[in-house]
């Protein structure tokens, strides 16, 4: 078993009111995601999300692959 270290960054474009979140291993890009547009109340809470947070996120169908 080989030893990974995923990390996740996401950005948000406040003007769409989206976010794009990227997956890396061991600084190596490798997924990119984007959240369908969000109401301003479920943006401003989506904000605070933790990395454990977006990884239960990208357990839903509430984003597309870019």
């Amino acid at each position: 078993m080989r030893n990974s270290n995923e990390t996740i960054k996401v950005t948000a474009n406040r003007s769409k009111r989206t976010f794009t979140i990227r997956k890396f291993d061991n600084g190596v890009l490798y997924a990119k995601y984007r959240t369908y547009p969000m109401s301003q109340e479920e943006f401003d809470m989506e904000e605070f999300n933790t990395d454990n947070d977006w990884r239960q996120f990208l357990k839903t169908d509430d984003y597309y692959v870019v």
